[in-house]
């Protein structure tokens, strides 16, 4: 059974353990692969993100965080990041998450979600998130430089919360 709440403190060291690998893989986040832990913790929990674990028995499977996208008038828009343990990948977590993150967002009075750089590359996401009701909105051509296949473009992807429960 797996469970999805806000971490805490306590929480970042499992954290850690899914993320590390997601930076040195340096295929789908625009940080330097090189990061060292001080740095990705200042990155994944910033004070203008929410963050969120997803446990089982397997402990800390994977993560979530959820912020505006902008500021002002543009604060109605929802932006989230998410990462799943290698191990435990192909099993629904990122799914589960995206879940949890658009009626998260929607109880928070945000009315859209956009993900501002999937990386084109990401095959298994960009499907994962058209099956969650992401549409792709633009591409953002050689955007990002993939360790493998060069500069690819990344796609802004977007969906409207006001059909949420």
């Amino acid at each position: 059974m797996m469970d999805i709440r806000p971490a805490s403190a306590a929480d970042w060291p499992g954290i850690w353990t899914v993320f590390e690998p997601v930076i040195r893989e340096g295929a789908t986040f625009p940080l330097a692969r090189d990061l060292d832990e001080a740095g990705a913790h200042a990155y994944w929990t910033a004070p203008d993100k929410q963050v969120f674990v997803a446990t089982s028995d397997a402990g800390i499977v994977g993560s979530y965080t959820l912020r505006a996208n902008s500021t002002g008038p543009a604060a109605h828009v929802a932006n989230a990041g998410y990462i799943v343990r290698a191990d435990q990948r192909g099993k629904g977590i990122a799914q589960a998450l995206c879940r949890h993150s658009l009626q998260t967002a929607a109880a928070q009075g945000f009315r859209a979600m956009q993900f501002n750089l999937v990386i084109s590359t990401n095959i298994r996401a960009v499907r994962l998130w058209q099956h969650m009701g992401f549409s792709v909105v633009g591409a953002l051509p050689g955007a990002f430089h993939h360790p493998v296949h060069g500069y690819v473009d990344a796609l802004v992807m977007y969906r409207s919360l006001m059909d949420q429960d």
